[in-house]
């Protein structure tokens, strides 16, 4: 349910473009529209939802704000495209259900900017968002909400900033592994020489016959389990 704000909310000065992307795509899935089109479902849509999304972190990692610009719109595309497809759902939602969902959980996270709640620096900020997202979902344990499909390095560095935010200290590997960890990055001077040790390590893997997302992929399950047991 959307909170109460002290002030009205600004009046947006665009838009026609997006209503028209909608108009769009509802032709496009229509009788007499695109065949491609109108047989997708959300799960036929996956791999082009991940594409995109690389795409636009490719276009982002190299600051280019044409492709930024292209990539966001294909993201884009994928939200209206599935919005569309909603349409035709059992209990059918759209493009406004999407917005209007985004737009309360906005206003309810900012109680401080919409309401007469204070906040101080950015830090506080992030840890009001997170508690209030945990009460909204009735969530037990700083883990709950992770995706484990996640790329693996991604999702390592998101359950170790959970457990840190939400207090829960145990180590991420064996203290020999650690410390082994440790010395390794205190001889890498930059965030280059720190990749090429991550690099370093994967090639090491392969020339011994061990995938290397597969076994971060292990011990992040174990970090995980660690977690919730401290957790309980």
């Amino acid at each position: 349910m959307m909170t109460e704000h002290s002030d009205p909310l600004p009046t947006s000065s665009g838009g026609e473009a997006l209503l028209e992307l909608v108009a769009v795509m509802d032709r496009l899935r229509s009788p007499g529209g695109c065949p491609w089109d109108a047989e997708q479902t959300h799960q036929s849509l996956v791999e082009y939802l991940i594409e995109e999304t690389y795409e636009a972190i490719e276009a982002i990692d190299t600051n280019d704000d044409v492709a930024m610009r292209e990539e966001l719109g294909d993201l884009l595309l994928q939200v209206v495209f599935h919005s569309r497809i909603g349409e035709e759902a059992t209990n059918p939602w759209n493009i406004d259900d999407v917005a209007r969902g985004i737009t309360e959980k906005l206003i309810s996270r900012h109680d401080y900017v919409f309401g007469d709640a204070t906040i101080g620096d950015a830090a506080e900020s992030e840890r009001a968002w997170q508690l209030k997202k945990a009460a909204e979902k009735g969530r037990s344990s700083v883990t709950d909400g992770v995706p484990m499909a996640m790329p693996s390095l991604v999702l390592a560095a998101k359950l170790i900033r959970r457990a840190q935010r939400g207090g829960v200290e145990i180590e991420c590997a064996p203290p020999e592994r650690t410390a082994q960890a440790e010395r390794a990055v205190e001889t890498t001077a930059n965030e280059r020489e720190f990749g090429q040790l991550l690099f370093a390590l994967v090639a090491a893997g392969e020339r011994h016959g061990l995938d290397a997302d597969a076994c971060l992929r292990k011990a992040i399950r174990d970090f995980r389990d660690q977690v919730i047991e401290v957790e309980d």
